[in-house]
């Protein structure tokens, strides 16, 4: 199905092509319909299946038809993100898709002088994308004004919550007009999200599109079992010996971000480190880098690399695996993006192994095991329990079968992993 099918102008369709885009994805060709009729809407969909055009697109188009003047300090629409990296992908994406068409747009994050905002503000801007504590400030010191709001968009709202964004984000919708269009999307709907958007969304209509649609057979991941204190000269070994050209390093904190970024150094390998504590500037130098190929390894925490968006990057690196599982799905949807081919790698410790369980169990299969030589683990990593439960979901009758952790040899034996150097 072309997008003009989807009942989108002409302008819209021939900006959309131009970047290179032939057919909806799936959750493009079944939110935009429905967005387009005024409806409230719910949607689940991954990273990397083309959500940011499922609603901008259809906002646009809306906007667009009803032409109008945005008064001083005035916004019609607001998409609130987690990240600043995120606000400035996704207001970039408005631009992209509105050049033909007569409509202004903002990223309004913090870590920056707030002076250019404000004067952007005065004139009055079509779609503001913003984070929301900045935007509560703003509205704090009445530099935007919510009265001429029509459309609200929660973007990537599990990781709002996750990031506890979830009093400011209350404070924002206390502040709307009551009649506006609602739009939330989420990669996974957990209780949390369904709960914002009770709170936040009257009657809405919900979609979704595959849950593992960023673990889909393009991306080929693997792990790699060894000790903790082995880490960093394992992924040393992993860069020369492969010749990697390019990898996303997820790490758990940035001091650990600080010294994995030496460590490389010291073995004559180039790295960045992207955290919360550099600078806004700082880190838009470091992805500009990085998607320009410039910079070849980037080492980020969780949080900061919520936003990055990079087209046909080669490989993410889970050198501290991720919890909870969903934040695993999420990264390693980084890689693999619109059908195109990506690896995933993790590497993996005795102490991670309750962890790796409710992994291997949300995805619904075991990661493939490799083993490097030299590298082998002191500490051994027993096999996965695919139908591992936390102690925490554990129903009060423990001795209920359904609840024991299966520890069958024969199984135990069939999903050894593969071995041999990488």
């Amino acid at each position: 199905m072309p997008f003009s099918k989807l009942g989108l102008s002409d302008p819209i369709v021939k900006a959309v092509t131009e970047l290179g885009y032939e057919t909806p994805t799936p959750i493009q060709e079944k939110a935009i319909p429905v967005i387009l009729t005024g409806k409230n809407l719910i949607a689940a969909a991954q990273t990397g299946t083309g959500k940011t055009a499922s609603f901008v697109l259809p906002i646009i188009q809306m906007l667009s038809e009803e032409q109008r003047t945005v008064r001083r300090k005035r916004i019609r629409a607001l998409i609130l993100v987690p990240t600043r990296e995120l606000a400035v992908q996704v207001e970039n994406n408005v631009a992209q898709y509105s050049k033909h068409l007569a409509l202004n747009s903002l990223a309004m994050y913090g870590g920056v002088d707030a002076r250019q905002q404000k004067q952007q503000l005065i004139e009055g801007v079509d779609i503001l994308v913003a984070t929301p504590g900045r935007l509560l400030d703003m509205y704090s010191q009445r530099a935007v004004h919510f009265d001429e709001l029509d459309i609200l968009v929660l973007d990537e709202a599990d990781r709002m919550l996750d990031m506890g964004f979830i009093e400011d984000i209350n404070k924002i919708i206390e502040r709307l007009p009551l009649e506006r269009q609602n739009l939330l999307f989420s990669a996974t709907l957990s209780k949390q999200v369904r709960i914002l958007a009770k709170t936040a969304i009257d009657s809405p209509v919900e979609i979704s599109v595959s849950p593992d649609s960023a673990t889909t057979p393009q991306i080929d991941q693997w792990l790699i079992t060894v000790d903790k204190d082995k880490k960093s000269a394992l992924l040393s070994h992993l860069i020369k010996e492969n010749q990697w050209d390019q990898a996303l390093i997820f790490i758990e904190t940035k001091h650990g971000a600080a010294k994995l970024v030496s460590q490389l150094e010291k073995r004559g390998i180039n790295a960045e480190a992207f955290h919360s504590g550099r600078s806004q500037e700082v880190r838009a130098q470091l992805l500009a880098d990085f998607k320009s190929g410039k910079l070849n390894l980037l080492v980020a925490t969780g949080v900061a690399a919520r936003g990055i968006d990079i087209d046909n990057l080669t490989r993410v690196v889970n050198y501290d695996l991720p919890f909870p599982a969903d934040d695993y799905v999420h990264r390693i949807g980084r890689t693999g993006r619109a059908g195109a081919s990506g690896e995933a790698v993790s590497f993996v410790s005795k102490d991670d192994f309750k962890n790796l369980c409710m992994i291997e169990s949300r995805l619904g299969h075991l990661i493939t095991r490799k083993e490097v030589e030299g590298f082998a683990p002191r500490k051994e990593v027993p096999i996965s329990i695919l139908n591992y439960v936390p102690k925490s979901k554990q129903n009060v009758g423990r001795n209920n079968p359904k609840n024991r952790p299966s520890n069958d040899r024969a199984n135990k034996k069939n999903n050894q992993g593969t071995k041999g150097n990488s």
